[in-house]
């Protein structure tokens, strides 16, 4: 009873604890502008099963597609088997799926080979991660915290995997030995190699059993619990985020509203001038962005794919796409962290552009939307670096001489060269 007790609290101490965390990023979130991302229902639902469930984008690159891919699929269908582990653990019944007779033993045999699985994918991924060389995990974006979120998720889910082993092993045995409360009940494939291992002892398999099932329990809670905090948030706004894509042409660019309506009234004086001050041109801060730009930003994998496309990035540039929307979402957090501790001013003179992003970065993009291409998961960081960079030509007429040169020739000559229109052909003489 005690244990049905600690089991009942700690689960609704997570549950409400992880609801607490979610609501918190649901507000960051409503801190961008509205868009309305609402219609075709049934492109964006079809976009979403084949980008995000099925995972389209990935592979492009067939080797990690494969590895993610039992990592993906094994962790969600293994915790399954968390709707058993809760009702056991809040009412101290034992396997009590195990009335479904062979399909149960089914359940237990997949969800072992699945586990098994995801043990080997993360082992593979941690050697990817730290002894093979490879470029895009060991960016400077990557310092510090990243790095260690990703080794620390990969190090969490081989113990999990290995806590749901060594939990059937010991299941198995204590079967074997008609231990009471044990009752009959699935298959294990692999768990069984690890059963010549355990003691015979009805006692010590009790305990072995016991730990593993809650180091199984408790890892899981903890890594609900983990997710705000870390870059696999992607695990569940993924499907929300490929679901509001934005489903124009990539290249397409929108026009601002407001300046819009301004030109239309100058070209046509039957038009009345658009009413009202425009808050602002551009983007400055996060507040200026979209929420679907800030949802882009919590979603975000770290894979570093968009980096590794970029053009700038490849020749020497500063910039780095990834940077971009991990730099958007540790603003997005900031000002979020302001918000509820207003007396600490956290980020009162602090701004998305300068503060986070540098202006080298944003004019060494050449908004070819190679990142938009390669992202698994449809993020966009083109639409954060040109709202950067209508923030600083409109607001600030800040530019590089290249820029400005251009505007110039584009307002005097028509065109973004010096020669005048009437010398625009000399030079098919």
């Amino acid at each position: 009873m005690i244990s049905q007790i600690v089991f009942t609290l700690v689960f609704i101490f997570s549950i409400a604890f992880f609801y607490k965390n979610a609501k918190t990023i649901y507000r960051n979130i409503k801190l961008g502008k509205q868009t309305d991302r609402s219609g075709n229902k049934k492109e964006r639902l079809k976009m979403m099963l084949l980008v995000a469930f099925g995972q389209k984008k990935m592979f492009k690159k067939p080797i990690p597609a494969i590895l993610h891919l039992f990592v993906y699929v094994g962790f969600c269908i293994i915790n399954i088997e968390m709707l058993e582990i809760i009702i056991d653990g809040i009412f101290g019944t034992h396997r009590f799926l195990s009335f479904m007779g062979s399909f149960y033993d089914f359940l237990i045999y997949s969800f072992e080979i699945l586990a098994f699985s995801v043990l080997v994918a993360c082992v593979i991924f941690l050697i990817r991660r730290n002894i093979l060389y490879i470029k895009r995990f060991r960016s400077h974006d990557l310092d510090n915290w990243p790095r260690t979120d990703a080794n620390l998720i990969l190090f969490t889910e081989i113990i999990l995997m290995t806590a749901f082993l060594v939990m059937n092993a010991a299941d198995a045995k204590l079967q074997s030995l008609h231990a009471e409360h044990y009752v009959q009940a699935g298959s294990f494939p692999i768990s069984s190699y690890l059963i010549p291992y355990l003691p015979d002892s009805i006692s010590s398999l009790v305990a072995i059993e016991r730990t593993a099932w809650w180091v199984h329990i408790l890892g899981v809670l903890a890594f609900l619990n983990y997710l705000p905090l870390s870059k696999h948030l992607h695990i569940i706004l993924a499907f929300p985020n490929t679901y509001f894509s934005n489903l124009n042409p990539k290249g397409k660019f929108e026009n601002m509203p407001a300046v819009t309506a301004e030109v239309k009234s100058m070209l046509d004086p039957s038009i009345p001038p658009p009413s009202g001050e425009v808050s602002r041109f551009g983007v400055k801060d996060i507040q200026d962005l979209t929420w679907k730009n800030l949802l882009d930003a919590y979603t975000c994998t770290e894979c570093g794919r968009c980096t590794a496309a970029c053009p700038a990035n490849m020749t020497g540039k500063l910039l780095s796409p990834r940077k971009i929307m991990m730099d958007t979402r540790d603003r997005m957090v900031e000002v979020g962290k302001n918000i509820d501790n207003p007396q600490e001013n956290v980020s009162e003179e602090k701004s998305l552009i300068d503060s986070y992003i540098s202006r080298e970065e944003i004019w060494a993009c050449t908004s070819c939307n190679a990142c938009v291409e390669q992202c698994p998961v449809n993020i966009n960081p083109l639409e954060i670096i040109i709202g950067l960079r209508q923030y600083a030509v409109m607001e600030e007429s800040q530019a590089p001489s290249s820029i400005n040169g251009m505007l110039s020739n584009l307002e005097n000559n028509g065109a973004p060269w010096k020669y005048s229109q009437a010398d625009r052909a000399n030079w098919t003489n």
